[in-house]
């Protein structure tokens, strides 16, 4: 069954990232100069609520996201918010070019079954038209996109139970990738045109996202996350998760810390990222990345620009999709500069606002 779900054109929507150690909120409004920042949001999340991308307890969830909803404009009742992991499953597929909207679908469902490697009853599938395919203009090329049924409704439950009306359920690596537009004035002139590699660094998952001349060419997930780093803080300095989290964030730390755990986990970093644009290229055929932008939670960690910059030669820029942005008067500007990173996911979501398809 086509998840219509997915396929909504919406009105104005709250994007809502549900990660596993917080709940990011963003609502954008559009004028005639751009987008403006009209409201954000974070609220931290019990441990063990999200584990791997996956809803434990709805209930939880949502009474986080009720926090949300009390600081968020009362007047946007509607929500966007994704799926990713494991579970979600994207793919380009060629169908024939004279084919409609609803012939897709038709055929898609039919040819589903040798597509997706799950029942296809436990799986919500969407489907966007592209462009036409460059080898065989018979065929255009589709973007097919599949998840497990139970991992929307765990959101879609969620966000009621937090007072949201869902209407649209993403996936996180369109999110990112839609977010490019408002990274690119923090590149050079150039980068519109160049190979731009957006990785997105949580809690426990990182999501490396590549666009060339700003169209999306490459997503993939892999499991490394700031907790490390977090873990490293516990272990050295005889504090509680809660504690280092905190200590990590203020800098609270004793001054040979760079050395007992910041070197080691910048080195495991590079060494992470390195490896995640070695497997790009390798199954793109594509040269090189020209082009760097870190968002996440793990962006904040010090030194990460510049450490990323000299040791993969590649030019590397700390997200802040608000930058060119018109923002809202009662916005708090320097508590938004100092976690405007962590808003990436929040703020492609909050895009499907204005765009009904997914890219």
């Amino acid at each position: 069954m086509l998840s219509q779900l997915w396929k909504k054109k919406t009105s104005l929507m709250v994007g809502i990232d549900i990660g596993s150690h917080a709940v990011k909120a963003v609502l954008l409004s559009q004028g005639s100069e751009g987008y403006v920042l009209e409201d954000y949001a974070i609220e931290p999340m019990p441990r063990g609520t999200v584990v791997d991308r996956e809803i434990q307890d709805i209930e939880a969830v949502g009474n986080v996201i009720a926090k949300i909803r009390k600081k968020i404009n009362s007047s946007v009742k509607f929500a966007a918010a994704a799926v990713s992991g494991q579970t979600v499953i994207t793919k380009i597929i060629y169908m024939d070019v004279t084919l409609s909207e609803d012939e897709l679908a038709s055929q898609i469902e039919i040819e589903a079954d040798s597509l997706i490697p799950y029942p296809l009853d436990e799986v919500s599938l969407d489907f966007e038209s592209l462009d036409v395919n460059e080898s065989d203009p018979t065929k255009i090329n589709v973007l097919l996109s599949a998840a497990r049924t139970e991992s929307i409704e765990a959101r879609v439950a969620a966000l009621d139970s937090g007072d949201f009306e869902a209407k649209v359920i993403d996936v996180e690596s369109y999110a990112v990738s839609r977010t490019f537009d408002l990274c690119l004035p923090m590149l050079p002139d150039d980068a519109k045109d160049k190979m731009v590699a957006i990785v997105d660094i949580g809690a426990n998952m990182t999501l490396f996202s590549a666009s060339n001349a700003s169209k999306n060419v490459y997503s993939r997930d892999q499991i490394f996350g700031g907790e490390q780093y977090t873990r490293s803080i516990v272990s050295y300095y005889n504090k509680s998760f809660e504690e280092a989290e905190k200590a990590k964030i203020n800098g609270d730390l004793p001054p040979n810390y760079r050395f007992e755990v910041l070197a080691p986990f910048h080195t495991i970093l590079v060494q992470q990222i390195r490896r995640a644009i070695q497997m790009f290229l390798t199954s793109s055929g594509y040269e090189k990345v020209d082009y760097l932008v870190i968002s996440g939670g793990t962006a904040l960690v010090e030194g990460i620009q510049e450490l990323l910059t000299e040791e993969l030669g590649i030019y590397t820029v700390i997200s802040n999709p608000f930058d060119h942005m018109g923002i809202a008067g009662d916005v708090d500007l320097k508590e938004l500069k100092s976690i405007a990173p962590q808003l990436m996911v929040a703020s492609g979501l909050a895009l499907r606002s204005f765009t009904p398809w997914h890219i």
